[in-house]
């Protein structure tokens, strides 16, 4: 026998969303705080680059998890910066812009990386390093079951 719910605020979507959403907000304050000249985003496709040399718009905007019109303004904006150059190869026989990190993108990722180092170390103060591995752990394969229910269209 299935159980109702009676309320959204009861489900597990919610307390992930909302989870989300408030560790997101910690960021955006983190990152105003310490007045790092990226944005959360912008830090987030920066470093998901640093990660996947010779990337794509298409491959980024799915890991990051931006339609392709925003993943295409955060690139715009880490290439005025320098941080990021990109180059058209081939794949498939097509071609394709792809990206690579600047010299200047991996000094900026470390120098955010050193800023923020202080703050992620209180947030092991909070949450056991070994929580923190098992939740990482569960949440990775939760989104892995989630991403063979859902169509990404991006």
């Amino acid at each position: 026998m299935k159980k109702i719910i009676k309320h959204y605020t009861d489900t597990l979507n919610y307390e992930l969303e909302k989870t989300a959403r408030l560790m997101r907000m910690l960021s955006i304050q983190l990152f105003e705080k310490l007045e790092i000249v990226l944005n959360i985003d912008e830090y987030a496709a920066l470093d998901t680059i640093s990660c996947n040399e010779s990337i794509c718009q298409r491959d980024l905007a799915k890991l990051i998890l931006k339609d392709r019109a925003n993943t295409g303004r955060i690139i715009k904006t880490l290439e005025e910066k320098g941080l990021i150059t990109r180059f058209i190869s081939t794949k498939n026989n097509r071609l394709v812009r792809k990206m690579s990190i600047t010299e200047t993108g991996y000094e900026m990722l470390r120098t955010i990386n050193k800023k923020i180092e202080n703050y992620v170390y209180e947030t092991k103060q909070i949450v056991a390093e070994q929580e923190v591995a098992a939740i990482c752990t569960s949440l990775k394969r939760l989104r892995e079951r989630f991403e063979n229910l859902i169509e990404l269209k991006i």
